[in-house]
């Protein structure tokens, strides 16, 4: 049994120590002592990010800004990323051998330029006639694309991710009219991937050109042609004032994803949360993207058609129709010569035959509703 003397004892040197600790005092023991272990200091982590746009231009060069950003911000300044525009570091189109050797560990670009190291890189850009942004981004994270995109540029030591859409592009900017299939024969087009390809097959001469040396071609005549991104984009870039026929759809890239390229040996030797932080601002950073063109791209047409005169026009239904047949030639032909190509091309038109489905009783009928008369 206690007695009561010890009891309260007891109780009287537990209030004290209560007391004491919520008062922000400590109880000094002479058979215990605690002391709080200081937190260890964390790593700091620095990054660089070449791109293969202008510096800060609006939608692609200011995504690539606000992905480096928001990967800072989000690790608590653990991981900080530098971002450096087209030829800062190293020229525009020269970003993937730059990430793949490590001179960089990010880039910021469109698979469809590397096309001469891998041709399957292509398709995880833009397909002719091919899939939307809601369908492509489906394939790739819920559909098997990010498998084989990663199996693409496995020899490549580098990581894929998304890192941008722009939605629907325009069909580009000629100084011809364009009436018929005949009008594309001889034409210089800068138009890069599988697009390029479509044009080469028609008599065409498909230029890959980075951004920023674009209107200085097409201005000079250097081109013919140019097809870039959409109203957004085309209006920052000045190119009404070097072409006069601006046209509609574009065929060639229905819902052209951005891509984030990392070091492999680098991301890997980040710790799983930083990790997790890059896919995770890689994904926000695509539907970001996709959201600020689609908000702007109406008010940027509006202001080069009735601002700048601009002469908007829609390919004749005939000239897309044969634009669709050899598209789909080209891309069997693709698929053909190369294994990896085949691979991909495959996976890719089992799952647009399964969406389509799917949106002729969801997007497409809802699309046609709501916009009956």
């Amino acid at each position: 049994m206690i007695n009561a003397k010890a009891f309260s004892k007891w109780t009287l040197a537990g209030i004290t120590a209560a007391t004491l600790v919520a008062c922000g005092g400590s109880e000094q023991s002479s058979s215990t002592e605690t002391t709080a272990a200081a937190p260890a200091k964390q790593e700091t982590i620095e990054w660089k990010m070449v791109t293969t746009w202008p510096k800060n231009f609006p939608g692609l060069g200011t995504g690539a800004e606000n992905l480096a950003n928001n990967i800072t911000e989000m690790s608590g300044g653990r991981l900080k990323v530098k971002v450096y525009a087209a030829g800062e570091l190293v020229p525009p189109l020269e970003v993937f051998d730059a990430v793949s050797r490590g001179t960089a560990q990010m880039g910021h670009g469109a698979a469809y330029y590397w096309k001469g190291k891998a041709p399957a890189a292509q398709f995880f850009t833009a397909v002719p006639f091919g899939m939307t942004a809601q369908e492509i981004n489906s394939w790739i994270y819920h559909g098997g694309g990010m498998k084989l995109w990663e199996e693409v540029y496995e020899p490549f030591n580098l990581k894929p991710l998304t890192a941008g859409n722009t939605g629907v592009q325009m069909g580009g900017w000629f100084n011809k009219e364009i009436n018929s299939l005949d009008d594309f024969s001889g034409l210089k087009m800068r138009i890069p991937g599988l697009g390029g390809e479509v044009l080469e097959k028609l008599g065409g001469s498909p230029i890959n050109l980075p951004g920023g040396e674009i209107f200085t071609a097409l201005q000079t005549g250097t081109i013919d042609a140019t097809e870039w991104v959409g109203p957004y984009n085309d209006l920052a870039f000045g190119l009404y004032k070097a072409a006069k026929y601006y046209y509609y759809p574009g065929w060639h890239e229905p819902g052209s994803e951005m891509e984030l390229l990392v070091n492999k040996t680098a991301f890997e030797a980040l710790p799983k949360d930083l990790q997790a932080i890059v896919r995770s601002a890689s994904r926000q950073a695509t539907q970001d993207m996709l959201d600020e063109f689609t908000a702007l791209n109406n008010d940027a047409l509006q202001t080069l058609v009735n601002e700048h005169n601009v002469d908007l026009r829609p390919f004749p239904e005939d000239v897309l129709k044969a634009l669709k047949v050899a598209s789909q030639e080209t891309l069997e032909g693709v698929a053909a010569s190369d294994e990896m190509s085949k691979k991909v091309y495959e996976s890719f038109k089992t799952f647009l035959g399964k969406v389509s489905q799917w949106h002729d009783v969801s997007e497409r009928a809802y699309i046609n509703a709501r916009d009956a008369e």
